[in-house]
């Protein structure tokens, strides 16, 4: 049952960087190159409508344990249930979307909006071109 438990906790790991990622790649760009597979990939899977892999394996690894395997996903069982809201309503599955969705939106809509003002700042725009360096004065 050990293995079924560390699978549940690198997926609750997933689930937080899905969710934290973009807006903690604000602090910390380099944490991009781990979220935007992950995040990408959990998109994947829910887009496709297919079963996620870390719960497969986890009800598995429980199977084999002799444990039993629950229903209503890991979200459902781990973060819902126990406060009594079933995954499959409306209103549950448009909170979950949206508290996937807002957070990345504005994390990678700030990130971008950064960007592109380095590029402005970087051609010139907002900084004297004499002083810094990016022409010779005359």
């Amino acid at each position: 049952m050990l293995w079924a438990h560390l699978v549940a906790v690198v997926h609750a790991l997933a689930v937080v960087l899905m969710v934290t990622g973009a807006l903690v790649a604000l602090r910390h760009p380099r944490l991009l190159i781990v979220h935007a597979p992950v995040a990408a990939a959990i998109l994947a899977v829910n887009l496709a409508g297919a079963p996620c892999p870390l719960t497969d394996l986890e009800l598995a690894l429980r199977e084999w344990a002799g444990g039993e395997p629950y229903t209503g996903g890991f979200l459902g069982h781990y973060a819902l249930a126990p406060f009594g809201l079933d995954v499959a309503s409306p209103a549950v599955q448009a909170g979950i979307y949206t508290v996937a969705l807002v957070p990345n939106v504005l994390g990678y809509g700030l990130l971008a909006a950064r960007a592109g003002g380095a590029r402005g700042r970087l051609s010139g725009h907002g900084i004297d071109d004499a002083t810094c360096g990016c022409r010779p004065t005359e």
